[in-house]
């Protein structure tokens, strides 16, 4: 599959200037950006010799991998077997995905959920078996859940224990990472900044990025806010290739109501037999799809947006009346308790939903290994493109692929860090002169981002158009121009270069690709062209 390479400027190397004399230094054997269920997972398996550092910007429990829902998916049945859950993903990748890569964490995957009951990880059972749902896209229940609808808070509250039990981990929470340091064509280490000790230079022998995804790029999403494409946008300043930008995967129902943030309604409610509803109460799916509410997401989420639009109704409505009212109870109590305080009843109300943004297919492009394009730089999870999802990320084998590759990130970087001298040399940096340290005054951060997040919405959003795209990418070109070049003081600005640097990128692959293929739909070339099933890669003009 031959790719077409395009090229998006960044407009600076580095987010902010820095005095390497003035600028306290670090040093450590592994640094590990993101302490999701990637960066986690690869900070176990870390040599116990080696001094690892892990940093997050939030607190360790806020991730898109802790507010997981549905599951983790995993051939645990003797009547499912490899090749079913190997062809379910393909199908849902429409024709993108790499099936050696398939293959490979398909057959992981049952060790990889043994491992996590033996981190402590207590997943729902039936009759002692485990539990094992359906879910969209699958053709047999083998999806793995805990505490009912909340998989990720106790897969990762498990994980979290054991990496807080071991001695060479340390854990950096409310710790931003600015940029990656780079020196002759490799990456050692990075500029980090928390509001304690400010800037440090955390100079690795290997670093491994794990920072999750992207979705509060739009302005609805699933995602917690922290989900701003940093780690994308680091990797990319530092010239790394990026991979399908434009494949974006909205989920198809979110909770709407008017005012509240939104709230993922899990892929198993409707595996558990729920029914999509339109305002006047008809059934629509079997409209767009036979397998109606089981279908892949990207059809769910686009047919549910083409029936708002015959409706002229804001949103659709989950049917949860053909699911038992204590099954309900039992299997999703934390949805149940979010509804209940908008005054909703899952076992007699229909629920209000619509989609949001979800899950970040595209990524930093890395291989089998975990390996990047930028020597000593290794990353995993939603922040990459390893292959796996193609063109739609089938649902519960994201945390799935967090698992199986921050294994493989962590070995690999602890063997190559085994192998390298305890002696660094901090080179000479310097930073490209921006605008005064206080032109952020000037800037309404939070009005901008929210602009930046209505444009994504409308122009780059579930259904594009080359108009669209264009102007989308004209207006973040303007912003950018003021935005990006500035010395931003603190997380926020960041954050907001960050999300607009990849929206860029997200807008250009999305203009590149004119055909309509899995979670992207382009209204002006609708079909899909088996010719075009090509990877878009995206590098950075201008990285010195």
């Amino acid at each position: 599959m031959q790719p077409e390479r395009i090229e998006v400027p960044t407009l600076r190397r580095y987010l902010v200037p820095f005095d390497p004399k003035r600028v306290p230094h670090l040093f450590a054997d592994v640094l590990i950006i993101g302490a999701g269920i990637a960066g986690t997972r690869a900070a176990l398996e870390i040599d116990p010799s080696l001094r690892t550092i892990v940093v997050t910007k939030d607190q360790i429990s806020q991730s898109n991998s802790a507010w997981a829902q549905g599951g983790i998916a995993g051939v645990l049945d003797p009547l499912d077997n490899f090749a079913n859950h190997v062809n379910d993903t393909m199908a849902a990748g429409k024709g993108m995905c790499d099936r050696d890569v398939v293959e490979l964490v398909i057959k992981e995957a049952p060790e990889r959920i043994r491992e996590l009951i033996r981190f402590g990880a207590d997943f729902d059972k039936f009759e002692g078996e485990l539990a094992l749902t359906l879910e969209g896209g699958h053709s047999h229940p083998r999806v793995a859940h805990a505490l009912g609808d909340a998989t990720g808070k106790e897969v990762m509250r498990a994980m979290h224990q054991r990496a807080y039990d071991s001695d060479n981990i340390d854990i950096w929470q409310r710790t931003f990472t600015i940029d990656l340091l780079t020196r002759e064509g490799r990456c050692q280490g990075a500029l980090v900044w928390n509001p304690n000790h400010g800037r440090t230079f955390v100079w690795a022998k290997q670093t491994i990025l794990c920072t999750g995804g992207a979705g509060a790029i739009y302005r609805e999403t699933t995602n917690p806010s922290i989900a701003t494409a940093d780690g994308h946008a680091l990797a990319f300043r530092a010239g790394c290739e990026l991979r399908d930008m434009e494949f974006m995967q909205f989920h198809p129902t979110v909770l709407y109501i008017a005012g509240s943030s939104r709230h993922l309604i899990s892929e198993a409610v409707r595996g558990e037999g729920a029914h999509l509803v339109d305002v006047n109460g008809y059934r629509f799916m079997s409209d767009y799809n036979e397998a109606m509410e089981l279908a892949p997401r990207d059809v769910v989420s686009q047919a549910i947006t083409q029936q708002m639009a015959k409706t002229s109704h804001p949103c659709v409505y989950l049917d949860l009346s053909p699911i038992e009212p204590e099954k309900i109870r039992r299997r999703f109590p934390h949805i149940g308790k979010v509804c209940k305080e908008f005054g909703l009843d899952l076992t007699k109300d229909k629920v209000p939903v619509r989609p949001g943004a979800h899950y970040m297919v595209g990524g930093v492009t890395t291989d089998t290994e975990g390996r990047t394009s930028l020597p000593g730089f290794w990353a995993a999870g939603e922040a990459t493109s390893t292959g796996l999802h193609g063109a739609n990320r089938l649902a519960s084998n994201s945390l799935l692929e967090g698992v199986v590759f921050g294994l493989r990130c962590g070995q690999n970087a602890s063997n190559a860090a085994l192998g390298q001298a305890d002696s660094f040399t901090a080179p000479p940096l310097v930073s490209l002169p921006g605008l005064p340290h206080h032109s952020d005054e000037a800037l309404d951060l939070a009005d901008i981002r929210n602009s930046l997040r209505s444009l994504m919405w409308r122009n780059v959003g579930i259904s594009r158009n080359r108009k669209d795209l264009m102007e989308a990418r004209q207006q973040m070109d303007f912003w950018a121009n003021y935005v990006c070049r500035r010395d931003l003081l603190e997380p926020a600005g960041w954050e907001l270069q960050n999300m607009m640097l990849i929206g860029r990128v997200m807008a250009t692959a999305a203009l590149a690709r004119e055909e309509s293929r899995g979670v992207h739909l382009r209204s002006d070339f609708p079909e899909t062209i088996d010719a075009a099933a090509k990877h878009i890669t995206v590098i950075a003009s201008d990285v010195e």
